[in-house]
């Protein structure tokens, strides 16, 4: 297996140990993010043409969300296959839906468009997108630290500012003209995130926007719309960022008053309340041969080439009984074509290269739970998931999903343990984070997080390095 070395050049260990000490100092200072990971005293680099690739990535992806949310309108409408909005609909309760379908919401789209790619020995794949990202503030935070490590001499992707003035930029578009506060809303299910939000509020109100972190508690309602009581007097707010998901609502204080808020126009919500647009079975959705005619209209050659090349195969894991002389499309166990979902309970390890999940609105479908792969679990276990998969379709649809394994990186952390810097192989998440404003999308920085090379699931964990992507030195 190739490695990518992505060490910084003629670092020293000595160095590298006071590099690692410099970013936990900085890290304490903020008293926000803890030692939840481990620290790398260099950022993980990449080459000009992968910088390229995701500076490219953004159009085509809201090129995608904004297509994904015509289907769905479309489908309503007996224009499209009226099952495609059965699928994204299966599931969810009818007061969201009738409230998403509102003309009012007709064209919107999430502004923050996060995907998680996984660099492989054939390219770039993207495994999912999520548009209620958690990260935001910890990769402004990390993107600071890294820079000024280097007094800017290392280019970090976005710099040293980049996601504060994206995000900055994108909250301002759905303020307008307005003069009110911008409300970040978090639920209990996220408080994780809310240090870093917090942190990310404190250095948007330094660029001059009036944003506050909040739980959704303290918003008041009036008849003129929301108020949030800001050093003593109540202010009116314009836009609220729904740091929640929306499979959560029932339990989120007041969030019936912000949809009422958002229908009568008084306040922006975004990302919007359109559950349809936060599926994963987007992806099966985009693979199916019924509907390429539309993608390729709707997507143009190049963009639809582009993620044909980076879209993982998915299927929507429907239990309903094909037909005797139909099969799943594009889906094969070695050589074999696929009739059954059941034929897939009796493949080898070797042929189990695929990964079960939940497709989305469930606490299982977020933060890697709910997760299965297919080669990493024994037999029994696999037949269980899939069989569980099936069984959940009224309610929780799951997809199925290919599973391509990422390459190595050589990375060097503080290890706590004996207080030396030392080497760890492992495979990488690339986390980029894109914001939408006036039609136009920009990549504002990426995360890495990079896991023991013998972790099949990729995600933000104790053993993980967490680092900013920066450019490779020429």
């Amino acid at each position: 297996m190739t490695h990518t070395h992505t060490l910084c050049p003629t670092l020293s260990t000595e160095a590298a140990h006071h590099r690692c000490t410099a970013i936990q100092a900085r890290l304490d200072h903020t008293d926000l993010f803890g030692a939840s990971w481990r620290i790398s005293p260099c950022p993980l680099f990449l080459s000009s043409d992968q910088l390229q690739f995701f500076i490219s990535l953004g159009p085509h992806l809201l090129s995608f969300y904004r297509g994904l949310n015509r289907l769905y309108s479309e489908s309503l409408k007996s224009l499209q296959p009226a099952w495609v909005a059965g699928y994204l609909d299966q599931g969810k309760p009818e007061s969201l839906l009738q409230y998403s379908r509102m003309k009012r919401f007709r064209d919107e789209v999430p502004a923050v468009i996060r995907p998680d790619i996984i660099p492989t020995q054939d390219g770039m794949v993207i495994t999912e997108l999520d548009s209620v990202p958690g990260g935001i503030g910890l990769t402004a935070c990390l993107s600071h630290i890294y820079h000024d490590l280097d007094d800017g001499h290392v280019r970090i992707i976005g710099g040293r500012n980049g996601m504060i003035q994206g995000f900055a930029r994108m909250l301002r578009s759905y303020q307008a003209q307005r003069t009110g506060c911008i409300a970040i809303l978090i639920s209990e299910e996220s408080k994780d995130y809310r240090p870093e939000m917090s942190w990310l509020a404190e250095q948007l109100r330094k660029e001059g926007l009036p944003v506050w972190c909040v739980e959704p508690r303290e918003i008041r309602f009036t008849e003129e719309g929301l108020r949030l009581e800001i050093d003593g007097s109540l202010q009116a707010v314009d836009v609220v960022y729904r740091f929640y998901e929306l499979f959560d609502l029932l339990n989120i204080p007041k969030a019936e008053l912000v949809q009422y808020a958002a229908k009568k126009g008084w306040v922006s919500v975004t990302p919007p309340y359109k559950p349809a647009l936060e599926e994963k079975s987007a992806f099966a959705l985009f693979h199916h041969p019924m509907l390429r005619p539309f993608w390729e209209k709707e997507l143009g050659v190049e963009c639809m080439l582009e993620l044909s090349r980076v879209i993982p195969k998915t299927w929507l894991l429907d239990p309903a009984p094909l037909p005797a002389i139909a099969t799943i499309p594009d889906l094969r166990i070695g050589t074999r074509t696929v009739a059954s979902w059941r034929d897939l309970e009796n493949a080898t390890q070797k042929e189990r290269q695929f990964v079960i999940k939940p497709s989305g609105f469930s606490p299982l479908a977020w933060g890697s739970r709910g997760v299965s792969v297919g080669h990493d679990m024994p037999q029994a276990e696999w037949v269980d998931a899939l069989r569980n998969a099936l069984v959940s379709f009224p309610t929780t649809p799951y997809i199925l999903q290919e599973f391509h394994k990422g390459r190595l990186f050589d990375m060097d952390f503080m290890d706590e343990s004996h207080g030396a810097v030392v080497r760890m192989s492992g495979r990488a998440r690339l986390s980029p984070y894109y914001f939408a404003s006036e039609g136009t999308v920009e990549l504002a920085g990426i995360l890495a997080t990079i896991c023991p090379a013998d972790k099949k699931i990729l995600h933000g964990m104790k053993d993980a390095i967490l680092v900013p992507c920066a450019v490779q030195p020429s």
